[in-house]
């Protein structure tokens, strides 16, 4: 179904998340395809949950692998894109064979130049940034001003916990990111798996 924005699901494990969130409209599915990651996939299972799902976006999500390993899992997999959890060097990054996403993290204490500075240095060598976690303690009025001018000046994908305070959809339009990420989940039992969450979100940002 047509979303309001992109959805990027992280952390897919099994056949019933990857063939719901591909139904319900997202764009871009995530494995976590490196050994250092928890809860890393085999190449072989990714391969078996792509192929049961069509019209979205495969990402490897990758640590401390070199490139080369980076680049012979994404042929292997069939991988549009990779979100890398390290920063890299541009001449690293500009050995792989797809775009890299870069997953960044919520620094409290970070001075607002320092956070500006960050994205810029590295939006030439990556197609985008997730920031997958807001701050527990929620955000203030500046920091949210100031969220909202990097979303509207990088792409950027950000987690649902960023809209804690207001309703998703609400959300979206005010802040207008790149993307909303939400995360994958654990089946019940193989076939079975407990959509309450997802569907909540997934609704919300159905276009009218």
């Amino acid at each position: 179904m047509p979303l309001i924005t992109s959805v990027l699901v992280r952390g897919i494990n099994n056949l019933s998340d990857a063939r719901y969130c591909a139904g319900m409209g997202a764009d871009y599915l995530t494995f976590r395809l490196d050994p250092a990651l928890p809860e890393h996939l085999a190449p072989a299972v990714v391969q078996e949950l792509s192929g049961w799902v069509a019209g979205v976006q495969l990402i490897g999500e990758f640590d401390s692998l070199s490139i080369p390993e980076i680049n012979e899992l994404v042929a292997a997999c069939g991988l549009h894109y990779v979100l890398m959890h390290r920063r890299r060097t541009p001449e690293e990054l500009a050995q792989l064979t797809v775009p890299a996403l870069k997953l960044i993290k919520w620094i409290p204490d970070m001075l607002a130049e320092d956070v500006e500075k960050r994205f810029r240095d590295q939006q030439p060598h990556v197609a985008g940034f997730v920031l997958a976690v807001a701050p527990p303690e929620g955000l203030s009025h500046m920091q949210r001003t100031e969220l909202t001018q990097q979303a509207r000046t990088y792409k950027l994908w950000l987690g649902t916990s960023f809209a804690a305070q207001q309703p998703i959809r609400q959300f979206v339009e005010e802040i207008q990111p790149t993307g909303i990420v939400l995360e994958g989940g654990q089946e019940i039992k193989p076939g079975l798996r407990d959509f309450t969450e997802l569907e909540a979100v997934f609704e919300a940002l159905e276009e009218e």
